[in-house]
């Protein structure tokens, strides 16, 4: 399933968030959106998932407007593994994945052996079968990600968002998480703050600064050193890796005369 975004802005009061933004998330690839904090990312990611809605433009799932097409049928096709947040329910690993179902059924319609099927088989996919009963508050962060990623598997989505999965992960989890997510083979959009992890794994960045796209295309296109410093304000060597052949960059301090502008 293919994803567009086509000159979407999004403003709070005056100040303009997301401006004229335009992006292509094809079929089965990985789509990462790359900036400093305050950008946008987030932002345009709300937009995508129905959080917020546009100013101008559209957002489209296969060519559908999803504000044409009801909101259960958007979660039947797009998935959102979001920025954690503290519950006040005490829920068990399997009922969060379980959660991953309510698209697909009625108000008042109970949970069938099919959808305890799909959730155990979820579960299996991320490696947190064994965790089922344990719960959710339990978890250490790359377990509760894991997780999350599982009730997007288990929603059988075919567009996945993801807002900084690798976010306060230890090393070790962060490339789980994105091995996993590459795994998955769907249509994946996700919001990354770690530049070597965006040049590994994606297949286009988007580089925001202050709600505007600045730089579109390849790991290699969009992660040139003058780009790096006009955008963060940093000094950057862009080598490729002997063994990986991947893009791997080495930070080397602040930018003379840096003004890198941050709207949030």
């Amino acid at each position: 399933m293919r994803l567009d975004v086509d000159g979407v802005s999004w403003s709070v009061g005056a100040q303009r968030i997301v401006d004229d933004i335009h992006l292509r998330a094809r079929s089965g690839e990985f789509t990462g959106l790359i900036g400093p904090n305050g950008s946008g990312k987030s932002s345009l990611l709300r937009l995508i998932y129905r959080i917020y809605k546009p100013d101008t433009g559209a957002i489209r799932l296969d060519e559908r407007d999803i504000w044409m097409i009801s909101s259960k049928e958007v979660a039947r096709n797009a998935a959102v593994v979001a920025q954690e947040r503290a519950s006040d329910f005490d829920f068990t690993v399997s009922e969060i994945v379980m959660m991953g179902r309510s698209p697909h059924k009625g108000l008042f319609h109970s949970d069938t052996t099919e959808d305890d099927l799909i959730v155990c088989d979820a579960l299996a996919s991320v490696g947190m079968l064994s965790f089922s009963q344990r719960s959710f508050h339990t978890l250490s962060g790359g377990e509760k990600q894991r997780v999350l990623i599982a009730r997007a598997v288990a929603q059988r989505a075919k567009v996945l968002i993801l807002d900084e999965p690798t976010n306060h992960l230890d090393i070790r989890y962060q490339f789980e998480i994105m091995d996993l997510v590459q795994s998955l083979g769907v249509t994946t959009v996700a919001a990354l703050h770690d530049l070597n992890l965006a040049a590994t794994y994606c297949d286009q960045l988007y580089l925001i600064q202050a709600g505007h796209i600045v730089a579109a295309g390849s790991p290699t296109d969009v992660l040139t050193s003058k780009q790096i410093e006009s955008v963060y304000g940093v000094r950057a060597e862009v080598i490729t890796h002997a063994s990986t052949g991947r893009l791997y960059i080495l930070f080397s301090g602040m930018a003379l005369n840096s003004t890198t502008d941050q709207n949030s």
